[in-house]
């Protein structure tokens, strides 16, 4: 490794000798000076070279000067390249007090001269070079804020001796139902199917005795959506608990999990967020507020929309107006919305034996869903009468039913949407801004 210094890091360094790395973001050639603003995964710094031009009166000048002067005047925006110089704090330097004054100029790889994006290139496009989109500083930024995030989550369960799992992605059957399922050969006449989400093995945990369980992982659907929050390939974050007595242990630990991991981003990327992306985090206040369902189509009934859907679930605009609701009359931005008919819920929700109904939630956040949780129905015999209803083969789950054949305890958890959260945490339009490399219907590439 050579001794290359971080941007961030240069406002901290006495003036004097310096390396930098990066990547040229723009070139001001002037006449008698050039400044070059260089970029690093951490932030930009201005280069400046006292230009040397060619003598009009033939007079020999400094080859090298004259060298790295055309050097400058010929770099592609992209260029990755090593300055080595002299550096210098100045107030007068609008961006971090600092500069460079070039000394040596190495280029590890040029760039193109004709950018294929531009600022105000589409979605599409900009999807089409991502490794270019990636560069700029607010993208660099949404990575950044889901590395804390996942890591504030991380630091939570484990700190409470929860057992981190990786479950297999290749499974034998439907992990939730038939419907949205990619399927493939796997070795001759076996077919195998991407895991849609990895509650099967969850559940296996708290069979085995682990207690407390968390994932963040790849989940699959094969779901030819093109809304702003569907893909094919997204990042679940799941988690499992043993002996709770409804879904509301459940909601309380997400919840805490929530909080906990947005304090965090905001200590941490709060007002680099408020420059970038025009918004400040708010710490969510707990407990969230919490509405039955048939209470939330009464109050969206209320406010002047009518539910088109025949299930007695909620649409996106319903979401959207009960997250109003919830904002208006509690000054908060999720809510849990509660007791689901089985009808609209996965046959291994727990239901409730008085009223029927699932002990289950959806979480909304900023008016869009982004968990479904539940008590999971732990008796084998009542597990395998309610696939049965929903249509499905006991002898295609034998497996999942094993589980439960030897004792389990009363479980439940939540699967979670990662780019849903970064999403609607920095004000975007669509989970395609905030995904690393989306897929979706019609995108396998980059």
């Amino acid at each position: 490794m050579s001794e290359r210094v971080l941007v961030n890091q240069l406002q901290a360094r006495q003036d004097g000798p310096v390396t930098v790395s990066g990547w040229v973001e723009t070139v001001r050639d002037q006449k008698k000076v050039q400044f070059v603003i260089l970029r690093d995964e951490t932030g930009a710094v201005q280069l400046v070279n006292p230009a040397t031009r060619p003598a009009e009166d033939g007079t020999e000048q400094d080859a090298s000067a004259l060298a790295l002067t055309d050097t400058i005047s010929n770099l592609a925006s992209g260029t990755f390249l090593t300055v080595r110089g002299d550096l210098k704090h100045d107030e007068r330097v609008k961006l971090g007090g600092v500069e460079i004054k070039i000394a040596t100029l190495e280029i590890s790889a040029a760039a193109l001269p004709e950018t294929p994006i531009a600022a105000d290139s589409g979605l599409d496009k900009r999807m089409d070079w991502r490794f270019l989109d990636l560069r700029q500083r607010r993208n660099n930024l949404i990575f950044r804020v889901q590395t804390t995030l996942e890591h504030a989550m991380r630091s939570y369960w484990i700190e409470r001796d929860y057992i981190e799992v990786h479950s297999p992605k290749l499974m034998a059957s439907a992990s939730e139902s038939n419907a949205e399922l990619f399927s493939l050969e796997y070795f001759g006449d076996q077919t195998a199917y991407l895991a849609q989400s990895p509650q099967f093995f969850k559940q296996m945990a708290q069979v085995a005795g682990f207690g407390k369980i968390f994932e963040i992982a790849p989940a699959f659907r094969a779901d030819p959506s093109f809304t702003s929050r569907h893909a094919t390939e997204f990042t679940s974050v799941d988690a499992e608990i043993s002996w709770i007595d409804s879904h509301e242990d459940v909601a309380a630990m997400q919840e805490e999990l929530l909080q906990t991991a947005i304090a965090a981003v905001k200590e941490k990327h709060g007002a680099e967020i408020e420059e970038l992306f025009g918004i400040e985090v708010q710490v969510p206040a707990i407990p969230f507020p919490r509405i039955p369902l048939a209470e939330a189509r009464r109050i969206v009934a209320e406010r002047g929309y009518e539910i088109p859907r025949t299930d007695g679930d909620l649409d996106p605009e319903g979401e959207r107006q009960i997250s109003a609701y919830v904002q208006e009359t509690f000054g908060h931005q999720f809510v849990f919305i509660t007791d689901y008919h089985p009808e609209i819920r996965a046959f291994y929700h727990m239901r409730d034996d008085e009223t029927g109904l699932t002990k289950s939630y959806d979480l909304l956040f900023k008016g869009v869903e982004i968990t479904t949780g539940a008590q999971r129905e732990h008796r084998v015999d009542v597990l395998i009468e309610q696939a049965r209803e929903k249509g499905l083969e006991p002898e295609h789950l034998d497996f999942y039913f094993d589980f439960f054949r030897y004792g389990a305890p009363p479980h439940g958890g939540f699967g979670m949407g990662l780019a849903r959260v970064l999403m609607l945490l920095l004000g975007q339009d669509s989970i395609r801004e905030v995904t690393y490399l989306f897929r979706g219907p019609t995108r396998l590439a980059p």
